[in-house]
C-alpha cells in the first residue's frame, strides 16, 4: 500500500439513483441517505437538481443545513434558471453538465458545438459572481470525439473549474475500450477526471474501475448501483474492489457500507437480493472480516 493511490467517491444517489424507475425519496430519506453517507466518509455527496422546483429544494435545504463534512453539490444544465436556482437554494458548489457527443448536441437539442461552449462559459461565469466553485459534466462523452472533450475541458479548466465528469451516459462502454480511452485523455485533459458509468450492459463497475485504473482521480457512483434505466456504478463494489481487489485507497470505511445499502433501499421500498455483493444478506460479518 506504500504507493497506494487515493481516489475520491462522488456519490449520485439523492440525484441519477432516485431516476430509477418507481423509486421516490422523501425528504427525511434524502437527509437521513445524506447524513449516512457523510459518515461513511464520502468526500462530495450530488444532492439534487434546485430548479426541479420547491419540493426539492426543501429537501437540499434540509441536507446543506446538516453540518456534514463531506462537500455537498447541486446539478445543473448550463442554463440561468438553474444556476440561480441553485444559488437560491444556498449552495456554493454546482456541477455544471454540457452535451459533449453530437448525437445530442445536434440531434437532441437541435444546437452545435460553438454554442454548447458559450453556454458552457456563461454558466461557470455566472455561477462564479456568486462565488461558487463549479465542476463541469460532459454529457455523453462515450460517443462523443475526444478532442471535444479535451476542448471542454479547457475552457473549464482556463474558467477556472476544479474537474470534468466523463459521463458514459447510455452504458455503451466495454473495459478494454475504456482503457484505451482513459489512458489517452488523462494525460492530455488539464483537469482532474471524475468518471460517472451506466449499467446497461451490466460493466458500469468494471469500466468504472478500469477508468480508475488508468488514472481517473474520482468515482460518481450510486448506493446498490440504482439509477436511471439499468442503473449506475455501485459505491460498495467499486470501494470494495479498489482497496481489496486493486490494493488501493478511498476515505470510505467500508464497514458502513452494508447499513447504507439496506438504509436506501428500504426509502425506495426495496428489497436487497441476498446474493448482492457486499450489501446481500449473504455477505455477513464474517465475510466482510475476511476481506478487510
Amino acid at each position: 500500500m506504500k504507493d497506494a493511490r487515493t481516489i475520491e467517491i462522488v456519490d449520485t444517489t439523492l440525484r441519477d439513483g432516485e431516476q430509477s424507475p418507481s423509486i421516490v425519496f422523501s425528504a427525511q430519506d434524502k437527509l437521513n441517505i445524506a447524513k449516512a453517507l457523510d459518515k461513511a466518509g464520502v468526500t462530495w455527496i450530488e444532492a439534487g437538481v434546485p430548479v426541479m422546483g420547491e419540493e426539492e429544494q426543501e429537501a437540499m435545504k434540509m441536507i446543506l443545513s446538516a453540518g456534514l463534512k463531506a462537500n455537498v453539490i447541486a446539478w445543473n444544465r448550463a442554463l440561468k434558471n438553474d444556476i440561480l436556482s441553485s444559488v437560491s437554494c444556498g449552495f456554493s458548489q454546482l456541477h455544471i453538465s454540457v452535451p459533449v457527443s453530437d448525437l445530442h448536441i445536434e440531434q437532441k437539442l437541435k444546437k452545435s458545438r460553438e454554442w454548447v461552449l458559450e453556454n458552457l462559459k456563461q454558466s461557470i461565469l455566472l455561477a462564479q459572481s456568486f462565488g461558487c466553485m463549479v465542476s463541469v459534466g460532459a454529457e455523453d462523452a462515450s460517443r462523443g470525439d475526444r478532442e471535444y472533450f479535451l476542448q471542454v475541458a479547457n475552457i473549464a479548466a482556463e474558467l477556472g473549474a476544479v474537474r470534468i465528469r466523463y459521463a458514459d451516459t447510455v452504458g455503451c462502454l466495454n473495459p478494454l475500450a475504456v482503457h484505451s480511452i482513459f489512458q489517452e485523455l488523462i494525460p492530455r485533459c488539464p483537469l482532474p477526471v471524475e468518471v460517472h458509468m451506466h449499467n446497461d450492459f451490466g460493466l458500469a463497475n468494471a469500466n468504472t474501475l478500469v477508468a480508475l485504473a488508468a488514472g481517473a482521480e474520482l468515482a460518481s457512483t450510486t448506493i446498490g448501483g440504482i439509477g436511471e434505466r439499468a442503473g449506475n456504478a455501485a459505491l460498495e463494489e467499486v470501494v470494495t474492489a479498489w482497496q481489496v481487489v486493486y490494493g488501493m485507497k478511498c476515505h470510505v470505511n467500508r464497514t458502513d457500507l452494508p447499513h447504507l445499502g439496506h438504509l436506501v433501499m428500504q426509502a425506495g421500498s426495496k428489497d436487497v437480493f441476498d446474493y448482492k455483493p457486499i450489501i446481500g444478506n449473504a455477505f455477513t460479518d464474517a465475510h466482510a472480516n475476511k476481506i478487510a
